[in-house]
Order: structure tokens, then sequence, then C-alpha cells
């Protein structure tokens, strides 16, 4: 059954306070790297998950009854192939188990990455438009 639009969350915060409490510590952690990472990153709520936009979006994260889900692109996944092994991931994902310390350095350069990717994609596109 589809959640009515006043139970989904408006924002990281209520996204958060919505979930079971042993979930909770781990989302702030995740939250808190993130934003360490990409200080200048908002925080958005999109396909009703937690995210963070700069100049495009960067990250999701979700919590699932066995895990933490992190959500990057393809792209990334490919680029970390090598770091991201031994984690259950999908093409663009990973999963975090609540009972494992979360992966510090790798949500990090993560996160970097995709800020270093989407403002190089940002400048290619403001460079075309001014050769227009």
């Amino acid at each position: 059954m589809a959640m009515s639009k006043e139970l989904k969350p408006q924002n990281i915060d209520q996204y958060i306070a919505a979930q079971e409490s042993f979930m909770r510590p781990k989302l702030q952690q995740i939250r808190k790297l993130i934003k360490k990472a990409a200080p200048d990153a908002e925080e958005v709520i999109s396909y009703s998950m937690p995210a963070f936009k700069y100049h495009g979006i960067l990250v999701y994260f979700a919590a699932y009854k066995h895990h933490l889900g992190f959500y990057a692109m393809k792209e990334v996944m490919t680029h970390f192939k090598q770091q991201v092994e031994g984690y259950q991931s999908g093409a663009a994902t990973l999963q975090f188990g609540w009972d494992k310390p979360l992966p510090v350095k790798l949500i990090a350069e993560i996160v970097t990455y995709r800020m270093e990717t989407n403002f190089s994609k940002k400048m290619a596109k403001t460079a075309l438009k001014k050769k227009k």
C-alpha cells in the first residue's frame, strides 16, 4: 500500500524520526559523514529518501529492515570497484548491515568524488552554453 502524502517525510529529520530506534544512530552517522564531506550540499528528500544535492544529486540513503542502503551512481561503483568489493551491492548501491560499522573513509571518498564529477559536469554545461 502506498504511503499517504501526509506520512511522507518532508525532510531528513522526519525521515530518521520515523525509523525504528535501532536504525536512527547509524542514519544520523551517515548523514553527518555526508555533510562533513559535502558541507555545501543541500539536504533534500527525493523519491521518499534522504538525499544530498550539489549541482545535482550526490547520494541517497535509506533504511531497510536488514541494512542501510547507500545510493551513488553506477559510474561511482565502477570507479570504486575495488573499494566496494566485500559489500553487498548493486549497480549503483551499497548495503551496510545495521550491526557493522560504516566504512567512513569510503563514504567520504564517494561523496567527494560525486561532488567533483557533478561540479565538472556543471562547468562543462556552462562552457557549452557560452559557446552557443
